[in-house]
Formats: C-alpha cells, sequence, structure tokens
C-alpha cells in the first residue's frame, strides 16, 4: 500500500490529532472498521469528513465521502461511485480505490451486503456487480441498475476550499452525482426477467438495520 507521504507538508485542512486518527487508520481496511464502529445515521444531511469524525455517525453519503477524505490521507485519490437504483428504491455511494491494478471500496450502508470490497476487482463495473446479489429492498427486488465513473472529490478544491472540514453541508456532492453519466448494467430483457430474493437473503441482507 502506499504510505501516507506528504501529510505533514499538505494537512488538508484537518488539524493535528484528525491527521493523526485518519493516519492511524493505516489501510482501507482499517477506514472500513472505522465505518463499522459509528452507528448509521439516518438523517437528511450532508456532513463533511471533520463533522462525521466529532459526531462519530453516518449515513451511505456522508460514510463515502468520510472514506474517500481518509483514503486522500493514506494517499490514494479521494474517488466516489454512484450507483443508481430502479425508482422507488434508494441509491448508493461508495469511496473506491485501486491497488496494484485491482479495485476495491470501502462504504456505509444500513444493509449489511453493501460495504467493504477487497481490491480484487479488475474494472469498476466487475466491482459494481459485485454488489447487484445483495443490492436488495425490502420487498427482495434487486434493484441496483447503473453505476457512474468515478469523481475526484479533490477536484472541488478549489471551487469548494476547505470541504473536507466545512461546517456546511456538502449537498453539492450528490447534486454532482445525480448529473454525471451512468453506465447501465443490465439490458431490458435482463432487468424483466429478474427473480426475487429469498426470505433468508433479505433477512440476511437486513442484518444490523436501523430503522430509526
Amino acid at each position: 500500500m502506499r504510505k501516507a507521504r506528504g501529510v505533514a507538508k499538505k494537512p488538508l485542512g484537518f488539524t493535528p490529532r484528525e491527521l493523526r486518527i485518519f493516519s492511524g487508520l493505516k489501510s482501507p481496511s482499517g477506514v472500513q472498521d472505522l465505518l463499522d464502529s459509528m452507528p448509521y445515521h439516518i438523517a437528511d444531511t450532508a456532513w463533511s469528513p471533520r463533522r462525521v469524525l466529532r459526531e462519530r455517525t453516518a449515513h451511505c453519503l456522508e460514510g463515502a465521502i468520510f472514506a474517500a477524505a481518509a483514503l486522500r490521507v493514506l494517499g490514494y485519490p479521494p474517488l466516489l461511485l454512484d450507483f443508481e437504483s430502479v425508482p422507488d428504491d434508494t441509491d448508493h455511494v461508495i469511496a473506491v480505490f485501486s491497488r496494484r491494478g485491482r479495485w476495491g471500496a470501502v462504504a456505509k450502508s444500513n444493509y449489511s451486503g453493501l460495504r467493504y470490497r477487497e481490491p480484487v476487482y479488475r474494472g469498476l463495473r466487475e466491482l459494481a456487480m459485485s454488489y447487484f446479489e445483495a443490492y436488495v429492498n425490502l420487498r427482495g427486488r434487486r434493484t441496483l441498475r447503473t453505476f457512474s465513473q468515478p469523481v475526484n472529490l479533490a477536484r472541488f478544491d478549489r471551487v469548494h476550499p476547505g470541504w473536507m472540514t466545512s461546517d456546511k453541508a456538502l449537498w453539492w456532492i450528490p447534486e454532482h452525482l445525480v448529473d454525471i453519466p451512468h453506465t447501465k448494467l443490465l439490458t431490458p430483457a435482463m432487468a424483466r426477467a429478474l427473480t426475487r430474493a429469498d426470505r433468508r437473503s433479505v433477512e440476511a441482507a437486513l442484518v444490523g438495520r436501523r430503522t430509526r
């Protein structure tokens, strides 16, 4: 893994204490462990990584943004990947990283199967498809339909300086994700032929799920 060289020279707006916390995670799996230790946050918010670190709770979007910032401290580009579902279900956002030419992901989710992925996937489509079977709703429908290209949040440093440590909501990030092109994972015929997940699969997806 690439070491976090240059952290002291480019602190990214974080305090020394915050940088020590991020640097202490050491790897993407360490970032995932920290996210997993935080309760899922059910609220209509878009907190910055600093706010998530302070509150020690996050939902899907906030978890992905937090993970991207943490990965940035560890020497990875802060990349987000957006998933779109069918219209009556929920979209999902993950932070992605590449190691030795293979893709992995760090994520926060209220569904057990939509979180971490080891960096073993040859491409982003293959990574996205690894989420397909676990991407079910309460009725057992498999609802994942599209994925975006990765968005490097560093591109917003000039437009939204200090976004990683801001007290303001970061709604411009999901607004950007909605507007970018997405690639379909299924043909219409494939989508029409999908069966529903069985009861045990749905129950497995709901392990640890918070409702309030």
